[in-house]
């Protein structure tokens, strides 16, 4: 445990700088959308309809494309020094999402490849909590492909809070207040109302202004919930692995980890945010097709 090179008060001022510059330079590439509102299963869904994924699409059929060295470009090494905003820890640093769906979203990036599928570490949960303690937000994982990761390089992230410009910071939140966990620090349990296997922890918010221990206390967490869904840890060359995809939501109050079996839903693409209730669609068929689905039949379609 070390602590972070980060001073206390300067991220939200650097992102706000980074930002700025990264706009004027052309590196930062924010995705337009229309916000529409789906309720469903007490839950006000926010579903985002993206304009245009042209430059996104382009740039990952590039991190496809095989140079002459015969190995995937791994935009994370190096990375765009424009789209840098801090370093959070030895292993760890942040940078801005080149093509935001929502502003000011980082990437919590390992110095180092590790894969995306190697389970997450106490350095991981450090370099995160570093973050949460300068500004509230949600920190999510994509476990492997079929979670919603598109990069094979380790990569946590984060966004601020609220998701909305109305309602809760989240839109689940009203389910997570239902949960049979609700005081219990610590205790592992489910949310009522969420059809698919889950599980979901409380996190003790009175150590949050203390990254390094909270770090710690969500790091046992974490192990605590792979357990309840049956995720195992599995050696691959000297180093822990998922035993499947799961998706993981971290706020500074609770923990919530979903196994996954499927990355889409009838084209519906489906990350980390999905289970925070907010689901992104390409156009106006993807839309009507979460309407008719119903939102939350979409998400227990995409969960293990």
């Amino acid at each position: 445990m070390t602590e972070s090179p980060l001073a206390r008060g300067t991220l939200w001022p650097a992102i706000l700088r980074v930002t700025e510059h990264a706009l004027r330079c052309g590196a930062l590439h924010p995705i337009e959308t229309i916000r529409t509102t789906i309720e469903d299963s007490g839950v006000h869904f926010l579903i985002r309809q993206v304009s245009s994924l042209a430059r996104k699409q382009e740039d990952q059929q590039r991190h496809k494309a095989q140079p002459a060295g015969g190995h995937k470009v791994n935009p994370f090494l190096p990375y765009d020094p424009a789209l840098f905003v801090a370093d959070l820890s030895e292993t760890h640093l942040a940078l801005l999402n080149k093509f935001n769906v929502i502003d000011h979203h980082l990437l919590i990036v390992t110095r180092r490849f590790e894969p995306q599928e190697a389970l997450l570490n106490p350095g991981d949960f450090d370099a995160l909590f570093n973050c949460m303690a300068e500004f509230d937000g949600l920190g999510f994982y994509n476990g492997g492909a079929a979670a919603g990761a598109s990069q094979a390089h380790k990569h946590l992230q984060i966004v601020p809070l609220p998701l909305g410009e109305s309602g809760p910071p989240l839109p689940i939140e009203p389910l997570i207040a239902a949960a049979s966990t609700e005081g219990t620090v610590g205790a592992v349990g489910t949310v009522p109302g969420l059809p698919f296997l889950h599980a979901l922890a409380r996190l003790e918010p009175l150590i949050a202004p203390r990254p390094l221990e909270m770090a710690r206390h969500a790091f046992d967490l974490y192990r605590a919930l792979l357990d309840a869904t049956g995720l195992q840890a599995i050696d691959i060359d000297g180093e822990p692995h998922q035993s499947a995809a799961y998706n993981l939501l971290v706020t500074t109050r609770w923990m919530l980890l979903v196994p996954r079996r499927a990355e889409c839903v009838d084209g519906i693409a489906v990350n980390a945010l999905g289970f925070a209730g907010s689901l992104f669609v390409r156009d106006g068929a993807q839309l009507e097709a979460v309407r008719s689905l119903g939102p939350m039949n979409v998400l227990q379609r995409a969960a293990g």
